[in-house]
């Protein structure tokens, strides 16, 4: 229908009112028109309103945020745009200062600062946290926050920042808010409604790129569907609905079957290439473990991952270079380079490789000779000029940098990251492959979830290059098609906060506002938003449950008595039987670490692990962070173990002595075989076993192990059982089936009451708590003080406390409020005040340059240790979750750097990278000056004259470290 003159003359308007706006201006700076839902996120903040906008990786949301910086320099306003990680402000400072001139944009990172009173200024999140709590002038013409992945707010460690900026920003600051594809949108843009003011949502669940999924069998690329993956499940299905997945490729299914059956016959592939097929997995194919089978007898087939040097071979043949190929270890990336990089990979022209050598030299160029060989320079260009290279979080930055730049600009083909590259940094590639589908998460190795691998595939696709992103599963032995329909087609991952109040946050909140008020700004976080809605969802489980447990009660009425009494009787004895195991085994773990703490360095033990019991020789005594005893000994094997109660529950037991010389190092080979020799000849001697039959005879004892009474406690309550009426029914086992299936409804039924009334005020009541440490401190005080539950106020320390923006803050403070860091020189204060950054990887004993305990920094690590373990003790008190303490292994290695010792000295006997080293110095750096710029407080002179003096102590050390590979930044 042909519009009437009047609708055409309105259409032209509103055409000119559009070209006049900012987004008209901004867009005409694009040389592609804006998709919708950046057009949408766009028109919000124009109308005055913030923005949440969630979309996958690759889609170019960042478009929104750096609209919020066109608006602020348009409106003569300020703008922060914050990162979660420092990578990623780098990057973004460089793109925004390349648009809008370096004048006008600076960086604030903890460490880096660069034109900090700009317009535009990128900084991680914690750094706009610490700016609001310190009041700083910056805030006065701040008009937008741009928040790049949002959805950090997760983190257990870091997202609380997250919320706490959100929430104390000032009223009139447009808040834009940018996430990846989560399932609960729409929750968290309430909650932002509620805490910010009117907040769009807009959500894009379309991909720029299309995504092929893939999975590779033995050499074969295959599709992991049927049909275009577009058809895999929709906005708003649960969790990727059956009725919505295409089929599975049957060629696949027939393939993944002709593999484990020709790995099962132990065809299809000669000796070599079995043996090679997983380089990277310890042993070999041939003579290792036997084929596993079935109860039947039949063998079941290990299907292996093809090699890395097929996979490569197979995406250059179907010319999906670049790719991504994501391995769950550091360890696990550089040794895929060396691998390929052996095999004669070399994917570079001779031209690509000048140029990337060009940019190896640039790149590369103030970094001292001495240093390059220590952090392997040399492979690592090699690698690039082969167009290879790893990227992790142990890598140099200025190495990670040039990586990044090489795989951008297309000249490197292939890079193995773990998966932190997934975080934001743009690195988009033509193809993503994953190794293996299990990461291990600090504890645990874990399937991923289907949040995690929507996150490393959003990285296949280049927009306006590719045609369509592929990504590539590599079909193993727990790799199945199924497992990876589901986590491709699954379109439900929450998003859950993380936050938690902390201890600079509570002196910050009462240095600003009373108890009251506070309580009620940390129940507007989005943890309380969740808890209160799921109140809702539990109180519905509960009344389901009680009506199960009616349920139950009708089928086991019994004529006879109330058997709910008597299915509860038999249910306290139960449990009191699992409470006597549990005390029987906390006496012999308390027993085996009393057997341990008495042994010596020499001393021969007998063990048991699995079934059988082995001898060791004892080369250290010593304890873990929690303070249990640990045994590193020397096995009859040659394999240095390290023993405690959990690992050896049965015990140690000494059963003679060898005289080991302290100068024995079982890390040289020669003297560690002298050592088992002796052992061994011991142990043939017979002198050994004799002792130990000796004292066998003489463990034990007719002493009380302090369960008689819990013995009688059951004796009593099966004596009450017997004698009860329902005993005697015929029907009592039938019926007992049914209490057991009751007394379990009925204890869940209890726990879901329980939770929903904790779940009211939960984030008040864990607030209470931590006032309650600090008051014990001294860090707060009551103003009344005959009620000290009343109002509070900050105390000078408190004051103190306030300027500390750590995760261990209370250590921190604690230990300059005791004078630990007294009567050091500027390269011990460095030291002792890595143990309050430091986060060891994994427990590992020696695995720095040791520190001499007769030294000034050997007694101020112990004092840290000390003041770490009050602390704990305070917090077990009131109920809170232990912080972390002091973590002195790092300190040795900051001393001699501070006091100019090379990197390869420094790295001596490390398990850390050079790139890790440096990343926990720049953490350090960052207290480092926050110590050098704590204020004096006139309240408390002596504190006030100890902070003085740690501050310029503070700036020196800032120096001492400041220097080599720990200042090669691009940026």
């Amino acid at each position: 229908m042909t519009p009437s003159a009047s609708e055409r003359y309105a259409a032209a308007r509103r055409r000119q009112a559009a070209a006049r706006t900012e987004l008209a201006r901004f867009a005409a700076g694009y040389d592609f028109p804006l998709d919708d839902f950046q057009v949408q996120g766009c028109e919000a903040l124009e109308r005055g309103e913030g923005v949440l906008v969630a979309a996958p990786t690759g889609t170019g949301k960042t478009v929104v945020g750096e609209f919020a910086v066109h608006l602020g320099l348009a409106k003569g306003l300020k703008t922060f745009y914050t990162t979660p990680i420092k990578a990623l402000s780098n990057q973004k400072y460089l793109n925004l200062a390349e648009r809008y001139g370096r004048e006008k944009v600076g960086l604030l990172t903890g460490d880096t600062s660069i034109n900090p009173h700009a317009d535009v200024i990128v900084m991680t999140t914690e750094v706009l946290r610490n700016m609001l709590y310190s009041g700083s002038r910056d805030l006065g013409r701040l008009g937008f926050v741009v928040m790049d992945e949002v959805h950090y707010l997760a983190d257990r460690f870091r997202g609380p920042v997250w919320e706490e900026v959100i929430i104390h920003l000032a009223p009139q600051v447009q808040v834009v808010s940018l996430s990846a594809t989560v399932s609960n949108a729409e929750e968290l843009g309430d909650w932002l409604g509620h805490v910010r003011g009117t907040t769009a949502v807009v959500v894009s669940e379309q991909r720029p790129v299309p995504l092929t999924q893939h999975m590779m069998v033995g050499r074969r690329l295959l599709d992991l569907y049927t049909v275009p993956d577009s058809t895999v499940g929709t906005p708003g299905e649960a969790d990727g609905a059956a009725s919505v997945l295409p089929p599975l490729n049957p060629e696949l299914l027939t393939a993944v079957r002709s593999a484990r059956r020709a790995a099962a016959g132990g065809t299809g592939a000669s000796t070599h290439a079995r043996r090679y097929q997983q380089p990277w997995r310890r042993g070999s194919a041939v003579g290792g473990r036997a084929p596993r089978r079935s109860e039947s007898g039949a063998r079941i087939a290990r299907l292996r991952p093809p090699s890395r040097l097929s996979v490569i071979d197979a995406l250059e043949a179907a010319h999906l270079l670049p790719a991504i190929i994501f391995i769950f270890s550091r360890t696990g990336c550089e040794q895929a380079v060396s691998q390929v990089v052996a095999g004669g990979v070399d994917l570079t022209t001779e031209a690509e490789a000048r140029r990337i050598r060009e940019v190896i030299e640039r790149r590369t160029a103030e970094v001292p000779v001495a240093d390059l060989t220590v952090v392997g320079f040399h492979a690592w260009a090699h690698a690039l000029e082969r167009g290879v290279a790893a990227h992790h979080a142990g890598l140099l930055p200025v190495f990670k940098e040039t990586v990044e730049e090489l795989f951008s600009a297309g000249l490197v083909k292939v890079v193995y990251a773990t998966e932190t590259l997934a975080l934001g940094i743009n690195m988009p590639a033509r193809t993503v492959v994953l190794e293996s589908l299990r990461k291990w998460n600090g504890s645990a190795h874990v399937t991923l979830t289907p949040g995690e691998y929507t996150q490393l595939t959003g990285r296949a696709g280049r927009r306006g290059i590719d045609v369509e992103g592929h990504a590539v599963v590599l079909a193993a032995d727990d790799v199945e098609p199924a497992l990876v329909s589901s986590l491709a087609s699954r379109r439900t991952y929450p998003l859950v906060s993380a936050f938690r109040p902390t201890y600079n946050m509570a002196v910050n909140l009462l240095g600003r506002s009373t108890r009251q008020r506070a309580r009620e700004v940390l129940e507007s976080s989005f943890a309380q938003f969740q808890a209160d809605r799921g109140v809702v969802e539990l109180a519905a489980q509960a009344r389901r449950r009680r009506h199960s447990v009616a349920g139950l009660e009708e089928q086991m009425a019994c004529h006879l008595g109330d058997f709910r009494e008597y299915a509860l009787l038999r249910q306290r004895i139960a449990d009191a039987e699992a409470d006597l195991s549990r005390q029987n085994r906390a006496s012999r773990r308390t027993d085996t670490s009393r057997e341990m703490s008495s042994l010596r360095r020499g001393d021969v033990v007998v063990f048991r692990t699995g079934r059988r019991s082995r001898h060791g020789v004892v080369l250290e005594v010593g304890e873990d962070r929690t303070a249990t005893p640990a045994l590193t000994v020397l096995g009859e094997d040659s394999r240095v173990l390290t023993l405690s109660p959990d690992t050896v529950p049965d015990g140690v037991v000494r059963v003679g002595s060898l005289r080991v010389s302290e100068t024995v190092d079982v890390r040289r080979p020669r003297e560690r075989d002298r050592l088992v020799g002796r052992l061994v000849e011991a142990l043939r001697s017979g002198g050994l076993e004799q002792e130990e039959r000796r004292r066998r005879r003489t463990r034990g004892g007719g002493g009380s192990d302090g369960t008689g009474g819990a013995q009688e406690r059951i004796e009593a309550l099966r004596h009450e059982m017997r004698a009860h009426p329902c005993h005697a029914c015929p029907d009592r086992e039938e019926h007992a089936r049914v209490g057991r299936t009751w007394s379990k409804a009925l204890a869940e039924a209890d726990r879901l009451q329980a939770r929903i009334e904790s779940r009211t005020g939960t984030v008040a009541r864990v607030f209470d708590a931590v006032c309650q440490v600090l008051l014990e401190l001294g860090y707060l005080e009551p103003v009344d003080r005959g009620h000290p539950e009343r109002e509070l106020r900050v105390s000078a320390a408190g004051r103190l406390l306030a300027r500390v923006y750590a995760e261990r803050d209370l250590l921190v403070a604690e230990c300059l409020r005791q004078g630990v860091w007294d009567g050091l020189d500027s390269a011990e204060l460095a030291a002792a005040l890595s143990a309050c950054v430091y986060e060891p990887r994994a427990t590992a004993q020696g695995m720095w340059l040791p520190v001499a305990p007769g030294t000034a920094l050997g007694a101020a690590l112990r004092a840290e240790a000390r003041v770490s373990r009050r602390l704990n003790d305070l917090e077990s008190l009131m109920r809170l979750p232990a912080s972390s303490g002091a973590e002195p292994a790092l300190a040795g290695a900051v001393a001699a750097w501070a006091q100019g010792a090379g990197l390869a000295h420094v790295l001596e006997d490390s398990e850390l990278t050079a790139g890790d080293f440096v990343r926990w110095v720049k953490q350090l750096l960052d207290l480092l000056g926050q110590v050098a710029s704590l204020p004096p407080d006139a309240e408390d002179p002596e504190l006030s004259a100890r902070v003085a003096g740690l501050a310029v102590l503070s700036a020196e050390a800032s120096l001492d470290i400041s220097r080599g590979v720990v200042a090669w930044s691009s940026v």
